[in-house]
């Protein structure tokens, strides 16, 4: 059963310059018959492979809110139109700050969503503006008053670390501003200087100063103390929450669980097959307007690297691999297939079994690549 869907908009008004996304310049894009295209993508989709309901819908981008008024409000009549909801759905829209005006959330409100994901980064404003960001800190606190004013509950907001520049004080300060909001839900992340992006470009030049590693440790180590020390949970390397407000969306990515990829370049897991659309905004329309859906590869996912899978996902979250699904879900024993592999991650400090979960240490968190990594290519069919 597919119980979740993402849905990709891919244009921006800005280009921030980490984002390695599928995103275009909003300017003289087809914006209406992207979104016509999306609509048809749903269908075709949910005739093909149909589901009784779904528990998560996830809005990305792009910037999803970068759509005018007129435009939000056929996306959402058409989501509501196409997608079959339970009545539990967590329903999430990303958004910057400063994108979304008290017009744009009572529309969102009013189609029923109750989740709202702000890309916020950093309070820093010189650090804002040389990562590409365009709201100012005033914006953060506004577009958060007017939410909660609409009775948003569920908000979260992504922060970013280890930035060009960025120090521990720095840090320090964003997350004294950031626990001021009163919201529920916190997103961190370390800055990957990924190809085709600005920074790459700089990097490349020597053009641009990053932070080593030990900083960058020390960073992350800060984040998750002081998330701690005010009652935010760390269930996921990079998320933390108050009780009961962790994103089930993206828990559906980490239990390595099924779900739709509607939109240009968004990626689904369908009847065991991971496939990425077209990318291309033109493409993809014209692709579905020619009556078929947009796929640009297809993966069929063997039991090996289902079962890899199972662990590296899993081992995102604090909770860690349950044993017990492990072996309902594959018939095997992960303390016996990675036997080695564990006792050598146990060995190292990066690894801890209790008696129905395999997870990583505090150190094992600043190291999750490498741990990963272990699980890769040892599974057997």
């Amino acid at each position: 059963m597919i119980n979740a869907a993402y849905l990709h908009i891919p244009f921006c008004e800005h280009i921030c310059h980490y984002c390695d996304f599928n995103k275009v310049f909003l300017k003289g894009q087809p914006v209406d018959g992207y979104l016509q295209a999306l609509d048809q993508e749903m269908k075709m989709t949910i005739e093909q492979y149909p589901t009784d309901r779904l528990e998560t819908i996830f809005v990305g981008g792009g910037t999803p809110t970068s759509l005018n008024e007129q435009q939000l409000y056929k996306f959402c009549e058409s989501i509501n139109k196409r997608l079959p909801k339970s009545d539990k759905l967590e329903f999430t829209f990303e958004a910057n700050p400063g994108d979304l005006t008290k017009e744009k959330l009572q529309i969102l409100k009013d189609a029923g969503v109750n989740r709202i994901s702000l890309g916020v980064q950093t309070f820093n404003e010189e650090l804002l503006k040389k990562i590409g960001r365009v709201h100012k800190e005033k914006d953060v606190y506004q577009t958060i008053e007017n939410a909660k004013a609409l009775g948003f509950k569920n908000i979260s907001i992504d922060l970013m670390f280890s930035l060009p520049e960025q120090t521990i004080a720095d840090l320090n300060e964003t997350l004294t501003k950031a626990f001021s909001l009163d919201i529920a839900h916190y997103s961190a992340y370390s800055l990957i200087i990924e190809p085709k992006t600005v920074f790459y470009n700089l990097l490349k030049k020597g053009k641009l100063a990053t932070n080593g590693e030990d900083i960058e440790a020390t960073m992350y180590e800060l984040l998750m103390e002081e998330m701690d020390k005010h009652g935010f949970r760390q269930y996921e390397i990079s998320n933390f929450s108050k009780p009961g407000f962790e994103s089930r969306h993206n828990l559906t990515y980490w239990n390595n669980e099924s779900y739709y990829g509607f939109g240009a370049g968004a990626h689904g897991y369908i009847s065991g097959a991971r496939r990425a659309n077209i990318g291309p905004v033109k493409r993809y329309i014209d692709q579905i307007n020619s009556g078929v859906l947009p796929i640009f590869e297809e993966h069929q996912v063997t039991i090996t690297e289902q079962i890899e899978e199972e662990m590296f996902l899993g081992l995102r979250k604090i909770a860690g691999v349950s044993v017990a699904h492990f072996i309902s879900k594959f018939n095997q024993d992960p303390l016996n297939l990675f036997k080695n592999e564990i006792a050598d991650l146990i060995a190292k400090q990066w690894l801890e079994v209790d008696k129905n979960h395999i997870f990583l240490t505090k150190k094992g968190r600043l190291l999750g690549n490498e741990v990963f990594q272990a699980f890769l290519a040892v599974s057997k069919d």
